[in-house]
């Protein structure tokens, strides 16, 4: 699931180096991750409609922690992840990624600006 960007993050990386205590950007960054993880789970028991829901999508994301704990990389791991999030031509998508990270995207935000003001 890759193809996100990011803008401002010279700006960000600016910020997190100034910030006093980097420990709290990486307890942000892990519960943001786990949220993320758990949201991401929680939209393939509602998003897979089709009847064919195995559950092994749900049960392979994973949280993996990065660069020392400033990085959480949060997805699935079934091969054919990518096929239910954005469809074929032969089925319509069933997004389970994107609303949960568009959802995240706005807490983990307000809690990294609590930090670095």
């Amino acid at each position: 699931m890759s193809g996100i960007t990011f803008q401002g993050d010279k700006k960000l990386k600016a910020k997190l180096e100034k910030c006093k205590n980097p420990e709290a950007i990486k307890t942000i960054v892990q519960k943001n991750g786990d949220e993320l993880n758990r949201e991401m789970k929680s939209n393939t028991k509602s998003a897979f409609r089709k009847g064919y829901a195995t559950g092994q999508t749900g049960s392979s994301i994973n949280t993996v922690m990065k660069d020392s704990g400033y990085t959480a990389e949060v997805g699935p791991t079934t091969d054919y992840a990518s096929y239910v999030e954005y469809g074929t031509r032969y089925m319509s998508k069933e997004p389970f990624v994107k609303p949960a990270y568009t959802a995240q995207a706005a807490k983990f935000k307000a809690d990294l600006d609590k930090v670095v003001k």
